[in-house]
Formats: structure tokens, C-alpha cells, sequence
């Protein structure tokens, strides 16, 4: 898992390779929760609050088990959360013929 690099160009070789795998496993993501926006009443279960903090200890808690940074993986998380929201937010509205407001 770990690699020992023996430069700055090797570093940036390997953190360009997971920032491509990083975005392929982004686009993924997103394909789902576009489908889960069908699934959603309203633009109150697209926000899901509680779901999201269920998901924050989620992640808090692998990143403990693989010796990453909990706080920043949290922080990745809310980032990345928030924008899919806004995203699915807009599915749903196109899903619907709504305009975003909380049914």
C-alpha cells in the first residue's frame, strides 16, 4: 500500500495515478446518487442529515482502521457530500418538475 519514492517526480507519478482513480471512483459515485434521487419524495430526503452523519462515522471509522487522517477524511467527505447534494438536488427537481423546495 505504502510506496517509498526516491523523488519529487515519483511522488507526483504516483498521487497523479490514485487522483485518476480518485475521479473514476467520483463518477461512479455520482451515477448513483443521481439514481437515488429517483427514489426521493422530496429535496428533504435528498439532504438526509441523519444519513449524512451516518455516513461522516462511516468513513471516520475506516479512516481510523487504515491509518488515515480522520479529520481530513471528514472533511474530503463533507466537501464532496455537499456538492453531490446540490447535484442530486437538481436531478430531483428534474425528476419531479419541482423546483428544489422541501415537500
Amino acid at each position: 500500500m505504502d510506496v517509498q519514492c526516491k523523488s519529487i517526480d515519483e511522488v507526483r507519478q504516483h498521487i497523479d495515478c490514485i487522483d485518476r482513480d480518485l475521479v473514476v471512483l467520483l463518477a461512479r459515485r455520482g451515477h448513483l446518487v443521481n439514481q437515488a434521487a429517483s427514489f426521493k419524495r422530496s429535496s428533504a430526503d435528498v439532504r438526509a442529515p441523519a444519513r449524512v452523519e451516518q455516513v461522516i462515522a462511516k468513513v471516520r471509522g475506516i479512516a481510523v482502521q487504515t491509518g488515515a487522517n480522520p479529520q481530513v477524511v471528514e472533511r474530503v467527505y463533507r466537501a464532496m457530500i455537499e456538492a453531490f447534494i446540490e447535484e442530486e438536488l437538481k436531478t430531483h427537481a428534474a425528476l419531479t418538475g419541482s423546483q428544489g423546495n422541501p415537500a
